[in-house]
């Protein structure tokens, strides 16, 4: 690797996984501690960060691990207090966290409404919130928040909590990036397509192809004009190049990853 976040230390939330593979956090942690920065990785679940650590160690990477629920504000700031305590500075953030669940306005209850929203965008803010106190002590920084291409398209499925906040998500990380870019701050968004990372298995497929997973591949690489689907690497790859120095005159825009899929009017 060329050490591209040699030095800078990175907050990456959602950094476990709920299965072996790569999800998009724990693609992140891998990559960001590849290139050399000391990840301070977060999750709510302590179990689901083993594999990342051990996948991190592997290849001689600093890797902390802090358990938070990113939709609450005290959790929040003291994860950003221990990251100070632990590496004594946060270059990077990464706002990872999210999860769909299906239903449109009527089929989808009111408190699962409220949840989506806080899972998928008020853990945004809060990140946000937290951390751009210190990035503008430092005098700059890098947030790369997490989308997804249901926020700016029809994906196949209704699910408007989770659509609502990722297209919120992207409009909160333009204001964020133009409010604080005399400070030297950058923030930018990632938006996914449909990767074949391990929630997949666990989740989407009980969702909506009756359990069966092969089904639901196959109903999604159907969208994707290249002939493959990426996974959380393909995610980390863009996360990556926006967070490092090479993206320095980068700001208040997307990178959407997802195979050509949104591009599409068929």
């Amino acid at each position: 690797m060329t050490g591209r976040l040699q030095g800078k230390v990175a907050i990456v939330t959602g950094a476990g996984s709920v299965g072996p593979g790569w999800g998009n956090g724990r693609a992140i942690a891998y990559r960001f501690a590849q290139e050399g920065a000391q990840v301070f990785a977060v999750d709510r679940d302590e179990g689901a960060m083993q594999e990342t650590v051990a996948r991190v160690r592997e290849v001689g990477g600093q890797i902390t691990t802090w358990c938070a629920d990113v939709t609450d504000s005290d959790a929040v700031r003291d994860m950003v207090q221990a990251c100070m305590d632990t590496w004594g500075r946060v270059d990077i953030l990464v706002n990872n966290v999210g999860g769909s669940r299906k239903g449109g306005p009527v089929t989808l209850d009111e408190d699962t409404w409220d949840s989506q929203i806080d899972f998928n965008l008020k853990s945004v803010y809060l990140g946000c919130r937290h951390v751009l106190p210190r990035m503008q002590a430092q005098g700059g920084g890098a947030i790369v928040n997490i989308a997804s291409t249901s926020g700016i398209r029809w994906t196949g499925s209704a699910q408007v909590g989770y659509a609502s906040a990722k297209a919120g998500v992207i409009q909160l990380s333009r204001v964020v990036a133009i409010e604080n870019a005399k400070q030297n701050i950058r923030c930018n968004t990632v938006i996914p397509g449909q990767m074949h990372t391990p929630m997949v298995e666990v989740r989407l497929a009980g969702q909506r192809a009756g359990g069966d997973v092969d089904a639901l591949l196959a109903q999604r690489q159907s969208r994707i004009p290249l002939p493959f689907m990426g996974d959380g690497m393909d995610t980390a790859n863009a996360a990556l190049f926006l967070a490092s120095d090479e993206a320095r005159f980068v700001t208040a825009t997307e990178i959407i990853v997802d195979g050509g899929m949104s591009a599409r009017c068929d």
